[in-house]
C-alpha cells in the first residue's frame, strides 16, 4: 500500500470512496446512515485548459491532498501564484450542483487572484473588479455550468443564501463567494 501522503494513496482512497458511494443504493437504511458522504467536484479551467475531478471531503473531513490540488488548480492564471482557497467555497459549488441536479463539470473563469493581478485587472477592465475582491482571499470563484442557463445557475446559488452571487450575462459567468449574503 502506498504511503498516506502519496498521490497514489490519494487516488486509491478516492476510488475506494467512490465505489463505497456507488454501493449506497443497495445498502440497508441503517448502513447508509453510518457511511460518510463523499463530496466531489469536477472542474474545467477555461484559461489553463486543465481539468480535475476529485473527492475533496468525506463526511465532515476535508481531504488535505484534494485541497492542495484545488488550491493549485484555482491559482492566479495570470501570475501563477497559488492562494489558499476557502473550503466552504467548494461546499458551495457542491451544494449548487446538488440543487441543480448534479450536472456536468463547472467551467472556471477565475479563482484566486493575487493583489497585483487584481489591481491590474481593476485598472484595465473599466470597473467590474472590486478593490478588495474576495478572489484575493480565496473566497470567490467565477463559473458557468455547461447545459445550465446562466440565470438558473444564479438562481440556484442565490437560493442557498450562502454568500455573494454576482450575475454577469454579458461575460457569461456567475460569481460566487463565501462573504456576506448579497447579490448583484
Amino acid at each position: 500500500m502506498p504511503t498516506p501522503s502519496s498521490r497514489r494513496y490519494f487516488l486509491h482512497r478516492s476510488a475506494q470512496l467512490a465505489l463505497a458511494g456507488a454501493a449506497l443504493p443497495f445498502a440497508s437504511a441503517s448502513a447508509r446512515a453510518s457511511v460518510p458522504v463523499a463530496r466531489s467536484l469536477t472542474l474545467d479551467h477555461t484559461h489553463t485548459g486543465e481539468r480535475i475531478a476529485l473527492v475533496y471531503a468525506v463526511g465532515e473531513r476535508y481531504v488535505p491532498e484534494a485541497l492542495r490540488t484545488l488550491n493549485h488548480f484555482l491559482r492566479d492564471h495570470y501570475a501563477g501564484d497559488v492562494g489558499l482557497i476557502d473550503p466552504q467555497l467548494f461546499d458551495l459549488l457542491y451544494r449548487v450542483q446538488q440543487t441543480l441536479g448534479a450536472g456536468p463539470s463547472f467551467q472556471v473563469i477565475s479563482g484566486y487572484r493575487c493583489p497585483s493581478t487584481n489591481a491590474s485587472l481593476r485598472n484595465t477592465r473599466g470597473g467590474g473588479v472590486a478593490k478588495h475582491s474576495l478572489h484575493m482571499e480565496g473566497k470567490a470563484i467565477d463559473i458557468r455550468l455547461p447545459g445550465v442557463a446562466l440565470g438558473d445557475l444564479r438562481d440556484a446559488a442565490w437560493s442557498l443564501r450562502a454568500g455573494g452571487v454576482g450575475y454577469y450575462p454579458g461575460e457569461q459567468f456567475v460569481h460566487l463567494d463565501t462573504g456576506r449574503v448579497r447579490n448583484w
